[in-house]
């Protein structure tokens, strides 16, 4: 306990994801994990500050939100980092017109966008949509422009479902980077300016802020290379393997600062609200 308070001295606020830390998504809307209802809920009625920082890409920011809600969370759309509206600020800013290879329950976020005559390919988790067709659509738009620009909404391996491990954008991604020689823009975790921007909208430092994921890639590397702690759950997609392996990709600076076995063990036993 001493070397946890040690290690966690000084946060005031806490950035927490949200697939495979608060529920598991599925069939129905998926189920939230034990314990994470009420540990949100003490979380809020601290002296904290809490902010959620998704990769979500198959759901807008209030379909993400009424979802948690039903299943027992106290969460508002304005307290949510999502990639979807971060990408639509640089479409607008950079006068970019997408093609969108997206899950349908995220295309909304995209609504005031313009989408004719496309001169970027934006994706996100498109779910069964990442058929060869679609795929290759996207190739082609990028094919066909003299400067192509590709945006990925985060760039995750897999992901956790109650029926099990599902493929995220990350391979499709990288599918897309190979075959056009291009390297994706990414917007969502481990991004550093989705960090920032997460930090800036709670009103923390880095150095005053934990990130709590189930992600050692996304949320524990993507937080400590902007200097923010993190704290690394055993739930969602985290897999038990040796040091060795959880370190690929991520140099030997990466490991969480701490482990538990769930988010309710996290704010009682480090955070004592």
């Amino acid at each position: 306990m001493a070397a946890w308070g040690e290690r966690l001295a000084g946060v005031r606020g806490v950035l927490l994801d949200i697939s495979g830390v608060l529920y598991d998504g599925g069939e129905g809307g998926g189920a939230a994990i034990a314990g994470s209802v009420e540990a949100v809920a003490r979380l809020k009625r601290s002296q904290l500050k809490v902010r959620f920082c998704t990769n979500e890409s198959q759901k807008s920011r209030g379909d993400l939100v009424r979802l948690l809600r039903r299943l027992g969370f106290d969460i508002s759309e304005g307290e949510v980092t999502a990639p979807a509206p971060a990408t639509c600020l640089i479409l607008k800013e950079r006068g970019l017109r997408p093609h969108l290879l997206v899950h349908d329950g995220v295309r909304s976020e995209f609504g005031q966008i313009d989408t004719s005559n496309p001169n970027c390919v934006v994706i996100a988790d498109a779910g069964e949509d990442f058929s060869y067709q679609n795929m290759n659509k996207a190739f082609q738009v990028l094919m066909e422009l003299e400067k192509p620009i590709l945006f990925s909404l985060g760039k995750g391996r897999y992901y956790k479902e109650t029926s099990g491990l599902m493929l995220d954008v990350g391979p499709y991604m990288k599918a897309l980077e190979y075959a056009c020689g291009i390297k994706a823009e990414v917007v969502g975790k481990p991004s550093p300016e989705f960090f920032k921007s997460a930090l800036r909208e709670m009103g923390v430092d880095a150095s005053q802020a934990v990130m709590i994921g189930d992600d050692i890639v996304g949320d524990v590397g993507g937080a400590q290379r902007c200097g923010i702690r993190a704290l690394q759950v055993r739930t969602g997609k985290f897999r038990k393997t040796g040091k060795r392996k959880r370190r690929v990709n991520l140099g030997p600076a990466h490991y969480p600062e701490v482990t538990s076995d769930n988010i309710s063990g996290s704010p009682f036993q480090m955070f004592r609200v």
